[in-house]
C-alpha cells in the first residue's frame, strides 16, 4: 500500500492534506523519516508513525453508538444531524455507515461499521437475526397481544410480519400505559409502531437494545459511542 493511502485510511487528512503532512517531516517509517507518498509499506508489519505515535492501520472499523432523539440515521444530511456527525473525526473512517436503521425518535443500540459483508448478513431476511426493544406504550398491553404478536400480523397496508415475542414488563392502570420488550427478526419500515397500531395502541418511545448477540453497553450515555471489542465483533459474525 502506498504510504498516503495508508495515512489518509487512518484519517489523518485527504491526499492533500495527507502530502503537507509528509512534507513537515514528522513522519516515519520504521524508525525513518518520510516524506514520500508513493513509499510502497506493508500495512500490517511496518511501523508508521506521525510525531512519534503509532498509528494502527483497520481494514474495518465497528462502533457501537448510543443513538440519541433527534438525529437521523444516515450518513450525511444538508439540514439534520446524523448519527454519523456524533462520530469523532479520528474515528469516522472511509466508508462508515449505520447498519440498518433508527427512525429518528427511537433511541438505543445502533452498529457503525464499514464491513459490508458483516451488514449485510446482520440486515439479510433470510439470516433471522434478532432485533430487541423496550417500549412504553400507551394502552393496557395484556395476553391477548402477547398472543396477537407470536403469530404473524397483517398490517393495515397488507404487509404480513414474522412472528414476535412479547413480554410485558409493567402496566399503570390509571395511566393507561404498558412497559413491554418486544424481538422481531425483521426490519420493515416503521415495523413496532405499526404492529401496535393494528392492535389500536401507540408506541410512546421506542429504545433498541440488542441485535444479534450485540448488547447496548449501559455505560453508554445517548449520544456517545465506543469502538467494539474483539469478542463482540467475531459473535456477530454469522456463518453462511
Amino acid at each position: 500500500m502506498r504510504l498516503d493511502k495508508f495515512l489518509a485510511e487512518c484519517n489523518q487528512g485527504t491526499r492533500s492534506e495527507v502530502k503537507v503532512l509528509l512534507k513537515s517531516r514528522r513522519v516515519t517509517v520504521n524508525g525513518m523519516t518520510e516524506n514520500s507518498g508513493k513509499r510502497q509499506i506493508d500495512e500490517f508489519s511496518d511501523i508508521v508513525c506521525i510525531d512519534g505515535e503509532e498509528l494502527r492501520y483497520q481494514s474495518f472499523a465497528y462502533y457501537m453508538l448510543h443513538k440519541p432523539k433527534g438525529v437521523i440515521t444516515a450518513t450525511e444530511d444538508a439540514v439534520q444531524e446524523t448519527v454519523l456527525d456524533l462520530i469523532d473525526k479520528k474515528d469516522c473512517v472511509r466508508g462508515l455507515f449505520p447498519v440498518g436503521r433508527l427512525d429518528k425518535d427511537t433511541t438505543g443500540l445502533l452498529l457503525l461499521t464499514n464491513d459490508g459483508k458483516l451488514a449485510h448478513d446482520l440486515l439479510a431476511p433470510k439470516k433471522h437475526v434478532e432485533k430487541i426493544y423496550e417500549a412504553r406504550i400507551e394502552g393496557i398491553v395484556t395476553e391477548a397481544e402477547v398472543e396477537l404478536f407470536s403469530k404473524p400480523i397483517e398490517l393495515r397496508n397488507g404487509e404480513v410480519t414474522k412472528p414476535s415475542r412479547l413480554v410485558v414488563k409493567n402496566v399503570d392502570e390509571d395511566a393507561g400505559m404498558s412497559e413491554i420488550e418486544i424481538t422481531i427478526s425483521e426490519g420493515k419500515y416503521h415495523q413496532i409502531k405499526r404492529m401496535f397500531a393494528s392492535a389500536g395502541m401507540h408506541v410512546l418511545e421506542l429504545k433498541r437494545i440488542k441485535m444479534g448477540s450485540l448488547e447496548l453497553d449501559g455505560r453508554l450515555d445517548p449520544g456517545k459511542y465506543r469502538a467494539l471489542t474483539q469478542t463482540e465483533i467475531e459473535g456477530l459474525k454469522i456463518s453462511d
